[in-house]
């Protein structure tokens, strides 16, 4: 059978305008080579599953309407679940650590406002280092942590648990900096600050206000994504009990180039660079009918923050390169990352070639009859060249092939956002990439051996089961999206143990889950223990 492109769904297209948009894989010249022609659509679904996993039963990722309608029993591939800790439900960040004066290893999530009826609201502080008994120590309700939203992160370097005061756009300018230096499971405050308010902060062309968020690898800058207000912040914590806001870039002036708002991002090793997406539309696709000549929006920035990272007076952040393209949209994050040496970035988006929300159903035929993947997907940039980054590959399943939208579309029936789309993934040395996990929502955990960057594959997934009822907390029911015998929502990012061969994150229903890698697919030999997997 011959290898199918992006291309083979859109004939009107011809396949130097499909290249030239950025619609078709690797095959187009920008990222590697291979003796076996164009690389496949889709990513190569799992070679073979474990005796006692329970495999999917139809397309890669699906979850078919039929099993939804009589309840979701779950799906595994060489990943077996450890053990799992409910509690309260979650929404879309989470982050663990091991202290490095105990050993103890912990975990936290992110949890949902509104907090009426919680039993604990806020942040989870969950004791994982026996990793068959998971055990909440106590939550954190200080007013970042109430809900976090995409901003809850660790740094292993100085045990510190950091958040934003998120809540989609809606919280404030909170900032808070816990030290996890004496006992990861009993977090001690160091400070909750307004950022942008405080004597000698620079001064922001707007008000800062949380959604997003990440820490420079030293641990001495903490990047917002302010997508409320269109700026990315740097503030330096240098000291945890007065927090500084340095520097602001602003999305909406004219030293950006694509035009597009903020939302994730990630710093480089040396905290010289960070990569923040730039959140486009999507203009190009009128109704069913895909526009060639229409600018490309959605992408991702590299910024230069050295000024920033070597605290120079005033310091600028100044844009180096960029690259946007058409078949996605809503970018979510990204994560610098080597492989085999050679610099490359994940960039993960939270809209499809149609867009996010779609109330009425039309985004999944409209997508499918341009030739276009309906739903969002991660994917791989070669940044060797900065101020020109190559895409080399897509991390699409089944469902995302527009080929099988009239498969996929009952499934998702009534549903109105995050369905089989992708949000956070991880990898497992950054340093090192040998392995990439996603959260990839209905279609749960999913796990791809990038060594080849080129040619990803697929080693393993976990899809939770259904719950019988819906946790207060979590955004699935937040959004009202949650329906009796659907999958959950998988959608934070994950941590990987080489130590103990597992995969640590939440599903918003199902709460903590730590999972353990099974049939020798990972480790890799190549594979290294890392702790920078943000």
């Amino acid at each position: 059978m011959a290898t199918r492109t992006l291309g083979d769904k859109a004939p009107a297209l011809s396949w130097a305008t499909l290249c030239a948009a950025g619609l078709v894989l690797s095959a187009c010249g920008g990222g590697g080579s291979s003796d076996n022609g164009p690389a496949p659509l889709t990513v190569p679904k799992v070679a073979s599953c474990g005796a006692n996993d329970k495999p999917e039963t139809a397309l890669q990722g699906q979850v078919p309407a039929a099993l939804r309608t009589s309840g979701f029993g779950g799906f595994n591939c060489n990943l077996t679940l450890v053990s799992q800790l409910r509690g309260e439900g979650g929404n879309w960040s989470a982050a663990t650590i091991r202290s490095k004066a105990t050993g103890k290893a912990c975990a936290y999530y992110a949890s949902a406002v509104p907090n009426a009826n919680r039993v604990n609201p806020g942040v989870p502080v969950i004791d994982i280092t026996a990793a068959a008994s998971p055990k909440r120590t106590m939550s954190l309700t200080t007013p970042a942590m109430l809900d976090p939203w995409e901003s809850l992160r660790v740094n292993e370097r100085r045990q510190l648990l950091l958040a934003d005061n998120g809540q989609n756009g809606g919280g404030g300018a909170e900032l808070d900096i816990y030290d996890l230096s004496g006992d990861c499971a009993s977090p001690q405050l160091l400070s909750s600050t307004l950022i942008g308010t405080q004597t000698g902060d620079a001064a922001p062309p707007r008000k800062v206000v949380g959604h997003e968020g990440n820490v420079a690898p030293d641990g001495l800058t903490y990047y917002i994504g302010n997508t409320s207000n269109g700026m990315y912040h740097a503030v330096d914590i240098t000291s945890t009990t007065k927090p500084k806001l340095l520097a602001t870039f602003d999305m909406r002036s004219s030293a950006n180039p694509l035009g597009g708002g903020p939302h994730g991002l990630s710093v480089s090793a040396d905290g010289n660079r960070m990569y923040g997406v730039v959140v486009g539309a999507v203009g190009y696709l009128i109704g069913t009918t895909f526009d060639p000549n229409a600018p490309a929006t959605n992408g991702f920035l590299i910024f230069d923050t050295s000024e920033v990272q070597s605290r120079k007076a005033n310091p600028t952040i100044k844009v180096v390169g960029s690259v946007a393209f058409k078949d996605g949209s809503i970018a979510q994050h990204t994560i610098p990352i080597k492989i085999a040496g050679k610099p490359y970035v994940v960039m993960v988006d939270e809209g499809g070639s149609a867009g996010l929300s779609d109330p009425q159903g039309d985004f999944i035929k409209n997508a499918a009859a341009a030739g276009l993947t309906p739903f969002p997907v991660a994917r791989i940039f070669d940044v060797s060249d900065e101020k020109s980054p190559k895409s080399v590959s897509k991390l699409l399943l089944e469902t995302h092939d527009p080929a099988n939208a009239t498969k996929v579309a009952p499934d998702v029936a009534g549903l109105a956002i995050f369905t089989y789309g992708s949000h956070y993934c991880s990898v497992d040395n950054r340093d090192n990439a040998t392995a990439l996990a996603c959260g990839y929502f209905n279609s749960g955990i999913r796990v791809f051996d990038i060594r080849d960057p080129t040619r990803p594959k697929e080693i393993a997934y976990y899809n939770p089961a259904s719950v019988a009822t819906s946790q207060a907390g979590s955004s699935h029911a937040v959004f009202g999206q949650w329906k009796a015998g659907g999958p959950d929502w998988c959608a934070a990012r994950m941590d990987f143990d080489l130590a103990s061969k597992t995969l640590t994150t939440m599903c918003q229903d199902n709460g903590l889950l730590i999972l353990r890698f099974d049939n020798g697919v990972w480790p890799f030999p190549e594979s290294t223990a890392s702790t920078d997997q943000n």
